[in-house]
């Protein structure tokens, strides 16, 4: 007598809504990684050089973005000026930093602006994913 075993179907992990995403960093290699890797899991990322060009998307359409990530060193309007600016107005969404070198006043800087995330560079791909699933 042949016993076959009991198949149960596959339960797949529910689809996540893929989430739009602002990427302001100055290096441009790093904007193409970013648009690669959350490209991968289905996320729209749109990117730009600097603060001042991130500030004027998002001041454009308040809702077009889930989350902002933002470099801390760039030339012009840095990242926590972005922040600050973004948060004096209704964004919802999340807000990440990245950043080679946060001094304790700056990392305490973004705290107080209730950042969601501060990552050190450099950044690495399953780091980012992680970090993503949990948004």
């Amino acid at each position: 007598m042949m016993i076959t075993p009991e198949i149960t179907p596959n339960k797949a992990t529910p689809a996540r809504k893929p989430l739009k995403v602002l990427y302001a960093d100055d290096m441009r290699q790093l904007r193409e990684l970013i648009v690669i890797v959350l490209g991968r899991d289905g996320h729209l990322v749109e990117t730009v050089p600097n603060g001042e060009e991130a500030l004027e998307k998002i001041s454009a359409d308040i809702a077009a973005y889930d989350v902002l990530i933002t470099d801390h060193h760039m030339p012009g309007m840095n990242g926590l000026e972005l922040v600050s600016s973004v948060r004096r107005g209704p964004f919802a969404g999340k807000i990440i930093v990245f950043s080679s070198e946060l001094s304790q006043s700056v990392d305490e800087a973004y705290r107080r602006l209730n950042v969601d995330h501060i990552l050190p560079k450099p950044i690495f791909p399953a780091q980012l994913k992680a970090l993503f699933d949990t948004l």
